[in-house]
């Protein structure tokens, strides 16, 4: 790993707000939707990521951090690793900016993902799931050139997300709870970033599928935990096998907890979205959902962030049949 590596430290609001105005060209204020389920369950409002040119809110985060790359480091071209929405996000902005974009990708990412990233003009590098996890941490990986803009481990990545939290502050400012899935943490992060410095009493949720939950065992012991057993499952953009510790130790001042779902419960979350709100989510934009309708975040109003909808149709639709047979 590079020992010239920026400390972590806190990300101010104004930082935030400098950063809404840079991306404001770029990315899509998304609605936010009253879920409407009736009497008996929570007031529960959908931030609609899922509709944001990429499909992602990853697309603040990247739109900031190559917007403020120095311009020799963005002619040298960039480069990230991803399963899939973080390099969505990086090749739109790089296209946007007219530099080349370089994806090491987990090789089981969705084809929709894939074919995303081809068509905004990202070379591709395919690897396993332990490599891509080797590469977020070493920043590093060989034959690929350019400036490395980590997925999650990037302050000006993480103000970007920032402004998801202004946004739902202003539309909901009766939430009593905001839910948002972790992979790395930057969403949560930069969400929490926000809606603490402007209303601190809100809380905070992660969450986590129950096949891989780091982030709900690091919050149990009160440090950066690994996760034995980790799984891969159709929640391919959240849940790793470890809470990265520099990400630790920005969201442990930030967040007030962790609740773990099951695939189950995943699955009849993207369920309801289709249904109720005609909303297709990918699995880990469904967490937010699926972690609300557990009522451990209270009766509301609670705004899920639904993260993401990149999913293949027919992957889609065979996640959803064994909840409707």
């Amino acid at each position: 790993m590079p020992t010239s590596l920026e400390a972590v430290r806190p990300i101010p609001l104004a930082e935030i707000q400098e950063a809404r105005l840079r991306i404001a060209q770029t990315i899509m204020r998304t609605p936010l939707v009253r879920l409407e389920l009736g009497p008996g369950y929570p007031d529960i409002r959908l931030k609609l990521e899922n509709l944001q040119p990429i499909g992602s809110y990853k697309l603040r985060g990247a739109a900031n951090a190559v917007a403020m790359l120095p311009e020799p480091e963005r002619r040298r071209g960039v480069w990230t690793v991803s399963a899939g929405n973080a390099g969505q996000g990086i090749a739109y902005a790089a296209r946007r900016a007219g530099v080349p974009c370089t994806v090491v990708v987990l090789e089981t990412a969705p084809a929709a993902k894939i074919d995303r990233m081809k068509a905004l003009g990202a070379m591709l590098v395919p690897v396993s799931h332990d490599v891509a996890w080797k590469v977020m941490e070493e920043r590093s990986y060989p034959g690929v050139d350019g400036t490395f803009v980590h997925p999650f481990d990037e302050h000006n990545f993480v103000a970007g997300h920032g402004t998801l939290g202004l946004e739902i502050l202003e539309e909901a400012p009766d939430a009593v709870a905001v839910i948002a899935a972790i992979g790395g943490g930057g969403l949560i992060t930069g969400v929490g970033s926000a809606i603490k410095a402007l209303k601190p009493e809100i809380r905070i949720w992660s969450v986590e599928p129950e096949t891989a939950a780091p982030a709900a065992r690091s919050f149990a012991a009160g440090s950066a935990q690994e996760f034995p057993g980790w799984k891969a499952s159709f929640v391919d953009g959240a849940g790793g096998p470890r809470v990265f510790p520099r990400m630790w130790e920005r969201m442990k001042p930030l967040v007030d907890g962790c609740i773990v779902v099951t695939l189950e419960q995943t699955r009849q979350a993207m369920r309801l979205m289709a249904e109720k709100a005609h909303v297709i989510s990918e699995g880990a934009g469904a967490l937010s959902l699926a972690a609300a309708l557990t009522g451990k975040a209270g009766d509301g109003p609670i705004v899920a962030i639904v993260s993401g909808g990149n999913i293949d149709l027919d992957k889609f639709r065979d996640i959803l049949e064994p909840a409707i047979a």
